[in-house]
């Protein structure tokens, strides 16, 4: 009964949660079996769970836990000629079918789980799968239910989850950039001032020129922008705009000072952005950034809030741009500020994943610090983030639209609902 709708994973769920009557637990030749420890969940080669401690008809045993739908199973994946199983303590399954004995021809205990699982759990697991191709999500006809604090506190999890992810990749460009914090910041800062359509273009562009001169020419905004612009292929060949010849001659300059190599820079595009996302724009503004706020990196570190953050960044791009979009069209005089929606998405993708890492890296605990600062910006706006509204009450803070972009990506899509704690509420609730 059941087994057609059985995975391994719900089998897992089941002993890791202790999600049935294990206080009644009998081998199938009735054996007495008490849990000490259910073991630590393995996910690579080899049993399934180690380092269990269980007593099996009064005799305590310390070993791993092998979890199969049938017993069967054993023998179809040739467990019983690796050694690595030869520890096994108790076999765990769903439907027993067939005894198991170790290589000495003793028999393997065996746990059968659906005597000891409830209907109402059973119940519950094959509603939250049923018509998976027919929902965006599995739970959403039973999201509303999930009590609060449950819903918040896996909210906070999440986010913390989506800055360990973060982190994984700010380590990797800190080994490209031999441990250069500073340099690090310039590639994500380069990535997000791009935006999606840019961001990669972006990123391959900070990646061909060496932090080292960027922070040579901090104090030189004009050879910064000429950096920039003409590293991008940027400046137009055939201009005589004499802002553009002077960018031309400096970039000319530097290029072959610096030994600035633009092989392998991915194309930079205008198509479908606003006038404001321009590329020219963010680059410009970027310039004045390093230009404007020596030390950007520590200053960045020790800013603990929104406030801080949207002083600190009060930049603008340079003059020329006043009047500019583009260098082929001018317009009515307006500064290009950083708007505070765009500090807001420098904060959430830049600089909060890389205060977490930093503060990692010193081997100091912000979790609360960094908690209270994405609380305090204004939730995103995106097609995950609408639905999820539509499901529950709205995010009011990015601290949940970041946990619910996670959720989608790395759970709801991936039918992952036996390790969420959403998913583990509904199969157990009764």
């Amino acid at each position: 009964m059941y087994l057609h709708m059985m995975s391994e994973d719900f089998l897992h769920y089941l002993w890791k949660y202790k999600k049935f009557a294990f206080a009644k637990a009998k081998t199938t030749t009735h054996a007495s079996v008490h849990i000490t420890s259910l073991g630590t969940h393995n996910h690579l080669a080899g049993p399934d769970f180690f380092n269990a401690r269980l007593t099996i008809a009064n005799q305590e045993w310390a070993g791993n836990v092998e979890i199969h739908l049938k017993s069967s199973d054993w023998y179809a994946h040739g467990h019983e000629t690796d050694r690595a199983y030869d520890t096994v303590i108790l076999h765990v399954v769903w439907e027993h079918d067939i005894d198991i004995y170790r290589q000495d021809n003793t028999p393997l205990p065996t746990l059968q789980l659906k005597d000891y699982v409830s209907k109402e759990s059973l119940e519950n697991y094959q509603k939250l799968f049923k018509n998976q191709s027919k929902k965006w999500i599995n739970c959403e006809d039973s999201l509303l239910d999930i009590p609060t604090p449950i819903w918040e506190h896996w909210q906070e999890r999440l986010y913390l989850e989506r800055l360990e992810r973060k982190t994984g990749a700010i380590q990797e460009l800190l080994k490209q950039s031999n441990n250069d914090w500073e340099g690090v910041l310039f590639v994500m800062f380069m990535r997000n001032f791009g935006t999606k359509i840019n961001g990669a273009s972006f990123q391959s562009l900070a990646q061909h020129i060496d932090f080292s001169i960027i922070r040579k020419c901090a104090q030189e905004p004009f050879r910064l922008e000429a950096i920039l612009l003409g590293a991008g292929g940027l400046l137009p060949e055939d201009s005589v705009d004499s802002y553009v010849l002077q960018l031309q001659g400096e970039y000319e300059f530097v290029q072959h000072k610096f030994q600035i190599d633009t092989q392998g820079i991915l194309p930079i595009q205008f198509f479908k952005l606003r006038p404001d996302n321009f590329p020219t724009i963010r680059l410009s503004q970027l310039a004045m950034l390093y230009y404007t706020i020596p030390g950007l990196f520590q200053k960045l570190m020790s800013t603990d809030t929104i406030e801080g953050f949207y002083t600190l960044l009060q930049v603008q791009a340079s003059t020329y741009w006043d009047t500019h979009f583009s260098f082929t069209t001018s317009q009515k005089k307006r500064t290009k500020k950083l708007s505070k929606s765009f500090v807001d998405l420098l904060l959430i993708n830049t600089i909060i994943p890389l205060k977490f890492a930093y503060s990692q890296y010193q081997g100091k605990d912000h979790h609360e610090e960094i908690i209270d600062l994405i609380s305090h910006i204004k939730p995103e706006k995106n097609t995950i983030i609408k639905k999820y509204d539509s499901l529950k009450p709205k995010a009011i803070h990015a601290m949940q639209t970041q946990a619910l972009i996670q959720l989608k990506t790395e759970y709801c899509t991936k039918h992952k609902c036996l390790q969420c704690a959403v998913g583990n509420w509904l199969i157990g609730k009764t």
